[in-house]
């Protein structure tokens, strides 16, 4: 017999099939009648129990069922009575796999402490599913974009002798007999040795960082693209990061409709950023936050609350450029019509979801680089190699990092991003 997914079961109806999963749901209708949600993983369906059309055993088979139990049944799909466009499943036979005890998951509200305990089984829910089938579309449309427009995947390492920006806010490890490593907290710095051989890179992974932060946008381990092309300066690097997004944005609207609906989120707001994005100097915008009653200083960065403020009239995603070099940094190119200010952008989402990207045009002078290194205090010998770059053919280029989980978040409508990773790291929690 046929096995099937769920979501083709329209192309198998009157036919005799079956299908494997788990009960989300169940209803008795009569005591000869019922029902049950069934997933796979591919959807829903409704399953139909109807005694008399079914032997006595399998009927009471069905009966049996808790939520969450595993099974196989074989049936027939059909066109669901009152629903056009969607289908049912009358069952036959019932093979019950796993026999759940009561789920610990009720239909009552839970706290989200409960629930990220719970996390391992609260992946099931059909909210978690839909987030997590939209994580699935805006890593491979990042990757599409990317693979299209010359980019080739170029894996940088997770343990690192040194840190692209210090390692205050990095994880240390202990490495053998060599001292200390550090978990990365970003691979720009080899994706800059990847650009000499390859012309333009990219890599996609998890990454760490030990802020002790506990805001809803935070997370100790996240995921993150960081990309470098070489001869790109920084108005086609933002031309770049613009073009990918918003490629983003039309793939999730394409092919997760299903999902915005259950997570309750008007596509319409997304599509409205599919328009050319605004562009604010860090000054211009340090300005309009002061003219909102802001008290801010033109050396300081922004935070959740500016964030909101700096896209609350817009329906696009708002580049902020041409930062201070005191608050960016150290590879970061000097504008050469302002050398204090450096050529460095940062995106800004819409509707509150706050930075997204950051980027710039990468110092292409050795001599500039290696100046700022030692100003900085880190140990020239960890960089030496990061220097070499700049000796041996070096070339204007420049890249960005899109925080995945952020992106995630504003393509969702999700407020947490404990919600948009499978299974969240945060300063308090390690578990499950």
């Amino acid at each position: 017999m046929q096995i099937i997914d769920i979501k083709d079961a329209g192309q198998y109806l009157q036919q005799t099939v079956k299908i494997r999963g788990w009960v989300r749901n169940q209803r008795k209708a009569s005591s000869k009648l019922r029902f049950l949600i069934v997933r796979d993983g591919s959807g829903d369906i409704q399953a139909v129990a109807f005694k008399p059309d079914m032997e006595e055993s399998e009927f009471e088979k069905v009966k049996a069922l808790t939520i969450e139990s595993s099974l196989s049944i074989c049936g027939i799909p059909r066109e669901h009575p009152n629903n056009p466009g969607e289908f049912e499943f009358v069952i036959q036979q019932v093979e019950i796999l796993n026999l759940a005890p009561e789920y610990p998951i009720g239909k009552k509200a839970h706290g989200p402490e409960f629930l990220l305990n719970q996390r391992h089984l609260w992946l099931r829910a059909p909210r978690q599913n839909a987030i997590l089938k939209i994580r699935h579309t805006v890593y491979y449309a990042i990757c599409e974009y990317l693979n299209a427009n010359g980019f080739y995947r170029f894996d940088s390492p997770i343990l690192t002798p040194n840190a692209s920006e210090g390692t205050t806010t990095l994880f240390e490890v202990p490495y053998f007999d060599l001292g200390s490593a550090f978990l990365s907290q970003s691979g720009q710095l080899y994706l800059e040795a990847g650009i000499m051989s390859l012309g333009r890179v990219y890599d996609f992974g998890p990454v760490f960082r030990a802020e002790k932060s506990k805001t809803r946008k935070h997370l100790t381990e996240f995921w993150m693209m960081d990309a470098e092309a070489a001869f790109v300066e920084h108005d086609e690097n933002l031309r770049i990061q613009e073009e990918l997004i918003r490629f983003v944005i039309n793939t999730v609207i394409s092919r997760n409709e299903k999902e915005l609906i259950i997570l309750e989120r008007n596509p319409e707001d997304l599509r409205k950023a599919d328009a050319p994005f605004q562009r604010w100097t860090h000054r211009q915008t340090i300005d309009f936050l002061r003219s909102k009653g802001v008290d801010i200083g033109y050396l300081d960065d922004f935070g959740a609350p500016e964030e909101e403020l700096i896209t609350a009239e817009s329906d696009v995603p708002v580049f902020i450029e041409k930062w201070p070099k005191e608050i960016k940094s150290f590879y970061m190119k000097r504008d050469p019509a302002n050398p204090d200010l450096v050529l460095g952008a940062d995106l800004i989402a819409p509707e509150g979801f706050g930075e997204i990207i950051g980027g710039s045009q990468r110092e292409d002078d050795h001599d500039l680089l290696m100046n700022r290194i030692i100003d900085e205090g880190y140990d020239l010998e960890f960089y030496q190699w990061f220097l070499d770059l700049r000796k041996f053919g070096s070339v204007p280029h420049s890249g960005f990092g899109i925080g995945l989980e952020r992106l995630i978040q504003w393509m969702t409508g999700v407020r947490h991003i404990r919600e948009v990773i499978p299974f969240p790291r945060m300063i308090n929690r390690i578990l499950p």
